[in-house]
């Protein structure tokens, strides 16, 4: 199951303290950004630094609630965190004294679930992210990709109607950042889970995204969705990355950041090329 999310003329203000400065300031994070996520749809986010990505993430978990504007999951306003949305963040956020069964498990506690189903859930789900055979092992004795593994499942376990990941794999090696990817694509064609991804890498995004948000610097708005059509049923032995389309993609969006990102200090352009 999965739910349609609607943004529709998103402003975020924060009442900040400059440096040396006693007094409040506002500080713009979005500003009439409107955006809508298609149910089972898997968006992908990019924008330079401090636009405000992780800001509407924040925003449609209910973490936070706007300045002004509306944001819907499934017809219904945003307004508090719950069981239909799942988080997963760049850090692994397990819990140390459980194993990846008890880290699952933990997120099912929640919804009252009995024992006996959790477990059998747990299992389901650490089976859908292949690591049935590390069930018992503890967070230190998982390798970065399998504790994100682990933050996956148990964020999927629930089964809630939309998954939003703020750059889950940006602390992982170039090839288990790969490998993570295409097993995410997997599990969200199993799932059909609504899925909102936040990244700094173009080519993560082209890769992930039936479509890909760019937003301005900011304040954050969105400048532009880019569609992404790749075949991603090629062949095992045919590396999408390296195909004129998905490079086509890629230079689009590069030229996109860049234009809108001339006003912008140099370094926040160099992030996300």
């Amino acid at each position: 199951m999965s739910s349609r999310i609607e943004l529709s003329g998103v402003g975020q203000v924060f009442q900040v303290r400059a440096e040396g400065d006693k007094r409040l300031h506002e500080f713009v994070a979005l500003d009439s950004l409107d955006l809508t996520v298609e149910a089972g749809e898997f968006l992908t986010i990019v924008g330079p630094s401090g636009c405000g990505k992780s800001t509407v993430l924040d925003l449609v978990s209910g973490l936070t609630r706007p300045t002004s504007g509306r944001v819907v999951v499934d017809g219904r306003v945003v307004t508090e965190p719950g069981l239909d949305r799942g988080v997963v963040f760049q850090q692994y956020t397990l819990l140390p004294w459980r194993t990846a069964q008890g880290n699952v498990e933990f997120a099912l506690e929640a919804t009252g679930m009995k024992r006996r189903d959790r477990a059998r859930v747990a299992a389901e789900f650490l089976d859908l992210v292949g690591l049935s055979d590390f069930a018992q092992r503890y967070p230190h004795e998982l390798s970065g990709g399998m504790k994100q593994r682990v933050a996956i499942a148990r964020s999927l376990s629930y089964q809630p109607e939309v998954l939003l990941m703020d750059e889950p794999f940006g602390a992982l090696d170039a090839q288990t950042r790969e490998r993570l990817q295409e097993e995410l694509v997997q599990i969200w064609r199993r799932t059909g889970t609504t899925i909102v991804f936040i990244t700094h890498d173009i080519d993560e995004a082209v890769y992930l995204g039936q479509r890909v948000a760019v937003m301005s610097a900011r304040p954050g708005r969105i400048r532009e969705v880019v569609d992404i059509h790749l075949d991603r049923e090629a062949p095992d032995d045919v590396d999408v990355r390296s195909t004129p389309e998905f490079a086509r993609y890629r230079h689009e969006i590069w030229s996109l950041l860049r234009e809108l990102n001339r006003r912008a200090p140099l370094e926040e352009v160099e992030r996300v090329a």
